[in-house]
């Protein structure tokens, strides 16, 4: 049974590119396209394709918002972000609003496939220029830290509020808060589950307490 496909980008040469490229395949059926993040949910409640190839950049609203919408809605459909910006943090975000894979708009065919192919599977794809880019910031050095931000840090983790840090180092709860802003600044973390994920993330903490 052939892979129903849906684009979602707003340049209708790049549909038109991308539907050239795919028109030959015989286990891919096209579905249609939409230009706006709007026609695309327009579309999406009278049918659901297999798999969406999504620009993050739509005139309407961000394809990083739309792709979580839609997996909120239907998290049957996979989405492939597909994009010209190989930025870690555009990357980052397709993925964490639940996209399976993310292309650049010069991929080939075959990348194409391989793509469309791995995400049916429930496999994540990113070609290989985005999985450098990852790599790249995944490389970036750690934040040093001063021995107590560490020791807070780790009771942050376990779970522990500033009261029970501050009675548990023999500090004041004001003294626990400054090194908890210290430390989302340092890792520049937008709150504390944020703060705990990019700390193990750089190995500052290794077990879970």
């Amino acid at each position: 049974m052939a892979t129903t496909i849906f684009i979602v980008d707003d340049h209708y040469m790049v549909i038109e590119g991308i539907r050239s490229l795919l028109q030959h395949e015989k286990d891919v059926e096209w579905t249609g396209h939409a230009m706006t993040a709007d026609s695309c949910l327009a579309f999406l409640r009278q049918q659901q394709p297999d798999v969406i190839l999504m620009d993050i950049n739509l005139p309407d609203k961000s394809g990083i918002d739309l792709c979580k919408e839609v997996k909120e809605k239907y998290p049957a459909v996979f989405i492939i972000g597909l994009s010209t910006f190989n930025q870690q943090s555009f990357i980052q975000k397709m993925m964490d609003n639940g996209a399976s894979g993310y292309v650049l708009k010069n991929a080939t065919q075959e990348e194409l496939m391989e793509a469309i192919n791995a995400v049916i599977k429930g496999k994540t794809y990113l070609s290989d220029e985005v999985a450098q880019s990852l790599r790249k910031s995944s490389l970036v050095a750690a934040p040093l830290l001063t021995r107590r931000e560490k020791e807070v840090l780790e009771l942050i983790a376990g779970g522990m509020t500033n009261n029970e840090i501050a009675e548990k180092i023999f500090v004041s709860a004001s003294t626990v808060d400054t090194h908890r802003k210290n430390l989302l600044a340092k890792l520049d973390a937008k709150n504390t589950a944020e703060l705990v994920k990019l700390a193990f993330f750089h190995k500052l903490i290794t077990v879970e307490n």
